[in-house]
């Protein structure tokens, strides 16, 4: 597949094995889970880097680096310059694919009648960004493009931005709430209901996300911030080509 290069994205902000090593499950024993577990990340994979004496973690906190022994952390992007490639986005490309599927049943989505491709959308009502995308969103349909919402809350789990994003998910009309919502419309409580806001902020942190809208591709790539309709799906077109 074509690597997608889309310059100048606009957001609201808030691996390959090495010879002889193999992916090791983690145990709770292992002195990386432990370690890590005192601060709060929860390690669901190690696997081995070319670097040696360095593992790759998926958290759920994301992709994070660690000696064998836990000892020493680190935080960012591994790039391996031979071959141009950028192994942590390589490694959350398949975490973003995985966790996905896990949250197909809650999002809000808008198909496109005849869809050629899907993107899966994190956003948040009161970025202008946000808006502007949705107000993009019959391009994108008449494009092929089908979307997919999850929820992220730019200012955590509290606050109106939260209560928000909780009110438009337990609408009866999921679709028309977040359209009403981003086009300026105060949202209406709805009691006792309860919706995966949370979860939804917990896994796009997990992928990497930042702040929104965060476009997630069929391929895991993640496009951080605003792309307009037309380069999105010049984007999706380019990278089906043989």
């Amino acid at each position: 597949m074509k690597k997608l290069m889309l310059a100048g994205a606009m957001l609201c902000t808030s691996l390959s094995a090495v010879a002889n090593d193999v992916a090791v499950a983690p145990n709770a024993n292992d002195p990386i889970v432990i370690k890590f577990a005192a601060l709060g990340v929860t390690v669901k994979q190690i696997n081995p880097t070319p670097v040696a004496g360095l593992k790759e973690l998926i958290t759920n906190q994301g992709v994070l680096y660690a000696s064998p022994d836990g000892q020493f952390l680190m935080q960012g992007t591994l790039i391996d310059l031979n071959n141009r490639s950028n192994l942590t986005e390589k490694a959350l490309n398949g975490v973003r694919q995985a966790g996905l599927k896990e949250y197909e049943d809650s999002m809000i989505v808008y198909k496109a009648p005849n869809e050629k491709h899907s993107i899966t959308v994190f956003t948040d009502i009161s970025c202008g960004y946000c808006r502007k995308l949705h107000r993009e969103l019959d391009d994108l349909l008449e494009a092929g493009i089908t979307v997919k919402y999850l929820a992220f809350p730019r200012g955590g789990l509290q606050g109106s931005g939260y209560n928000d994003l909780m009110n438009v998910w337990c609408a009866k009309d999921q679709q028309e709430a977040l359209t009403e919502a981003k086009s300026g419309s105060n949202t209406t409580a709805v009691k006792g209901c309860s919706a995966p806001v949370a979860e939804h902020y917990q896994l796009g942190q997990s992928f990497g996300v930042t702040g929104t809208p965060a476009i997630i591709l069929e391929d895991g790539t993640m496009i951080p911030g605003y792309q307009p309709a037309a380069a999105l799906s010049a984007a999706l077109n380019a990278s089906k080509a043989p």
